[in-house]
């Protein structure tokens, strides 16, 4: 699965945070970073709690006194927190409380590998979101889409545009 990560990824953390400034790249990054330990024999501390916890204490200190760094990459642990939700490695509760619940790592196949069909859909899913993403954040548009792919950032006249605004005399 790479779309649907990418994707839902990239919508949860614009709805969420609301943020123009946000790099939503980093955020896509970290989503599906994990999938690398394909290369290591199956899943691992990537698919635990501790990898983002580890990586966000990481850019808290690495980026004391940096505000706009701190802001770009907060984006990584926010990313890999959304892969154990959006792959649903948080049923595998021992891998994902690793060490917590012991030094063994289980072995087995990626959380993300699941039969052909369910893999089909999620992408399939994760192609469509992102289809409403580019549109709904105004990404066809070439000034907007060089911001997102240069910085990794949407233009703010996108952002809430679909917030409820209170009644008048409120």
């Amino acid at each position: 699965m790479f779309f649907w990560f990418l994707a839902l990824s990239f919508v949860l953390v614009a709805l969420v945070f609301d943020s123009p400034a946000l790099d939503y790249r980093v955020v896509m990054l970290g989503s599906v970073l994990p999938v690398a330990e394909l290369l290591a024999g199956g899943p691992w501390a990537m698919h635990t709690l501790l990898a983002p916890l580890v990586a966000m204490v990481a850019v808290m200190l690495a980026t004391r006194g940096r505000r706009l760094a701190r802001r770009r990459w907060l984006g990584l642990p926010i990313g890999l927190f959304l892969y154990l939700v959006l792959d649903g490695a948080w049923l595998r509760t021992e891998l994902l409380w690793w060490p917590a619940l012991g030094v063994r790592v289980g072995r087995g196949d990626l959380p993300e590998f699941k039969p052909a069909p369910a893999l089909i859909a999620l992408e399939l899913i994760g192609l469509a979101v992102g289809a409403w993403a580019i549109n709904r954040y105004g990404l066809t548009d070439r000034e907007r889409r060089r911001l997102f792919c240069a910085q990794g950032r949407l233009d703010r006249a996108q952002m809430g545009a679909n917030r409820r605004r209170p009644p008048r005399g409120c």
